[in-house]
């Protein structure tokens, strides 16, 4: 089992990582604001992923409220950074399709190595 500390520690370094990711490079006609709406909604899907909720548009605009549209703004350059990938599922009903999306598996190696690091004290 996961000690509360390390979860701290693992939310400490997803931040980090968030804010170097998308502040550090910016994508060609980016805004700030969309750089600083992008961290944000890393860090909430961050807290969606370690609650083991699907990542769709319409749970992330049931947690935070904004559009679709809004949603898809933060969200898709986050998938065009290589930081989430997208597929396409059934919604919940069954009948349509929903965009779904998960971080990308590089992300909790960096974030492993990264604790790996500071338990090793370097």
């Amino acid at each position: 089992m996961t000690s509360p500390l390390n979860v701290h520690w693992q939310s400490q370094l997803f931040a980090a990582y968030a804010l170097q990711e998308v502040l550090d490079n910016p994508i060609d006609g980016e805004t700030p604001q969309s750089r600083l709406k992008q961290v944000g909604m890393m860090t909430v899907l961050y807290m969606m992923h370690q609650s083991h909720e699907k990542l769709t548009l319409s749970n992330i605009c049931k947690i935070t409220g904004l559009t679709r549209n809004a949603v898809a703004e933060s969200v898709d350059p986050l998938i065009e950074r290589g930081i989430l990938t997208e597929t396409i599922v059934k919604n919940s009903m069954g009948r349509g399709t929903a965009r779904q999306f998960e971080f990308s598996p590089e992300i909790f190696d960096r974030l492993r190595l990264g604790a790996e690091q500071r338990k090793a004290g370097t």
